[in-house]
């Protein structure tokens, strides 16, 4: 598959996903939640009738102060490099993954922030016990299993754990966070929360026993911020 052989509205949505994926990128350093160059942004570009998606992806290894859009890459949904200069990140395999099977995921972040990645390191979901977490994940935040980078293992245990599932984001044992979003950017604003919830639990679990919210009360927070909140 070529780029230059694209529908001109493919090839100005891949522009315009590459702009906006380089100034997302930008955001994972300015909240903590990466270091040197670990993490990654990627959003999905739909095809012509929903045929041949794509996927714009950070490549590995470049400094977030470094990165341009020009730099961002274009996948196809087997994680094969369809146009860029550089190699993609070496979690481009499981971003793939998860967008073949969950069609409706329009954005993957990856990162490695503190407390997030703590919990993942124990094995442990975070426990709902705000009405944060109840707005954003609406319930729990799940622990995928344990897989090697490199090829689809990590996507298949995302997919897997968040089946069925209203969280955003899964703790992948021994490895770190991963969220979706229906867009890029919704998917760093979960990143962005995780971390914060992660943090403050592991706080209150300091302090003592958190109160754990009752399973119809988070349902009817989680309904109200997915539907109600915000403008509209």
């Amino acid at each position: 598959m070529s780029v230059a052989a694209l529908p001109e509205a493919m090839r100005a949505a891949i522009d315009a996903a590459r702009v906006d994926v380089a100034a997302l990128h930008a955001e994972l350093p300015r909240w903590g939640l990466v270091a040197w160059t670990a993490g990654n942004v990627s959003a999905r570009v739909r095809g012509v009738d929903g045929a041949d998606d794509l996927l714009v992806i950070k490549p590995s290894g470049i400094s977030y102060d470094d990165l341009s859009p020009a730099d961002v890459v274009v996948c196809d949904l087997d994680g094969e490099l369809v146009d860029g200069a550089l190699a993609p990140s070496s979690d481009t395999a499981a971003h793939a993954y998860v967008y073949r099977h969950m069609p409706h995921v329009g954005g993957v972040v990856h990162t490695h922030s503190t407390y997030a990645t703590a919990w993942a390191a124990r094995g442990e979901p975070i426990p709902c016990v705000l009405t944060m977490m109840a707005d954003e994940f609406g319930g729990p935040v799940p622990v995928g299993p344990f897989a090697v980078i490199g090829d689809d293992s990590i996507g298949r245990g995302i997919v897997e754990t968040l089946e069925g599932s209203p969280s955003p984001a899964v703790l992948m044992q021994s490895h770190g966070p991963f969220t979706i979003g229906g867009s890029a950017r919704a998917a760093v604003k979960a990143a962005v929360l995780l971390e914060e919830v992660a943090r403050t639990v592991h706080v209150a679990r300091e302090l003592g026993d958190p109160i754990p919210i009752d399973q119809g009360a988070i349902a009817s927070l989680h309904a109200r911020y997915q539907h109600v909140y915000g403008q509209r």
